[in-house]
């Protein structure tokens, strides 16, 4: 079993897209592949409790508000229970983040903290717009910091940002960070072109957990230094 958690610069980036253009990529190349939220916001069904959602709340807030908001606190066991249960049963894991890196779900444990407990490999989802490569460095930043993973960032172009600046974002993102930039996702309403731009992405991230022992180790970061 490989796993991967899906975490975004801010919220409303695309994670929710990237999570289930990858999770059909995966399927289409004859894995069993799962796909799981461990905290919902927002949400008007409660349908909590499976494996795939351990928790949601009716309010749109940070996690750590929506459950005091309704009384109910989030005990991170049971998401590392609920995630276990999975990977027991599938060949890849696919965790969606809430919000960005670092979102709280009490008053002193952000939702990264169980990805970190758990040891997983991280994906960047950053929108490609005026501000990104700010969002970008503090998020890569945060992820170095708790000695995480970064498989990778993908871009999330949008109607209407000026064409130098979504060309530069990636370029000066990979060019500062040294990170792997996986690519550039077109913006369209039609979602087999969106698969489509998705594949050449997926064929890298597949990739990536060929060497399950380089994937999981350690790396020792620093943001390169300007000359």
């Amino acid at each position: 079993m490989k796993s991967v958690f899906i975490t975004g610069t801010d919220t409303g980036v695309g994670k929710t897209t990237v999570t289930a253009l990858l999770g059909r990529y995966l399927a289409d190349k004859g894995y069993k592949a799962a796909t799981q939220k461990w905290i919902e916001t927002g949400c008007r069904e409660k349908l909590e409790g499976t494996p795939a959602a351990p928790y949601r709340f009716r309010v749109p807030c940070s996690p750590h508000l929506a459950s005091g908001i309704e009384k109910r606190s989030i005990d991170p066991d049971k998401i590392v229970k609920s995630f276990r249960s999975l990977a027991g049963k599938n060949d890849f894991v696919i965790v969606e983040g809430i919000g960005g890196a670092l979102v709280p779900f009490n008053e002193k444990d952000l939702v990264i903290d169980i990805a970190v407990r758990l040891k997983l490999p991280v994906l960047v989802v950053a929108q490609n717009k005026l501000g990104a490569i700010n969002h970008t460095l503090l998020t890569v930043e945060a992820l170095r910091k708790r000695k995480l993973n970064i498989m990778g960032i993908i871009f999330n172009d949008i109607k209407g940002e000026d064409s130098r600046i979504a060309r530069d974002n990636p370029s000066i993102i990979r060019s500062l960070t040294a990170e792997r930039v996986l690519g550039i996702l077109p913006w369209t309403k039609d979602w087999e072109k969106l698969y489509g731009s998705f594949c050449n992405i997926g064929d890298k991230i597949l990739s990536g957990f060929i060497d399950a022992a380089t994937l999981y180790k350690p790396k020792s970061y620093k943001l390169r230094e300007r000359p």
